[in-house]
């Protein structure tokens, strides 16, 4: 835990596993719909590739800029999550 402010996050970028996680981890975060990159509908669950699929996804579509806060996250099965605060630097 950071005690950053949900205000100072850019976008959350989340596995793509299940839309129903990724809004409630969303909400549970105090994250709006406009600060998370959700593109499952679009791609499914390509696995390893989410988090990188996503990425490209909100650069290319001007979401993501040098110096906003990102935050990564991911699930696996056995209860396993992982998360990452960055400072984009590109």
């Amino acid at each position: 835990q950071t005690g950053t402010p949900a205000s100072d996050v850019k976008l959350m970028i989340p596995h793509q596993a299940n839309l129903r996680i990724i809004k409630a981890t969303a909400d549970r975060l105090g994250l709006s719909p406009e600060q998370v990159v959700i593109n499952i509908e679009k791609y499914g669950n390509t696995t390893a590739a989410t988090i990188p699929l996503a990425t490209m996804e909100a650069i290319n579509d001007g979401r993501l800029k040098k110096g906003d806060l990102v935050l990564f996250s991911a699930v696996g099965a056995g209860f396993t999550i992982g998360a990452n605060l960055w400072r984009w630097a590109i």
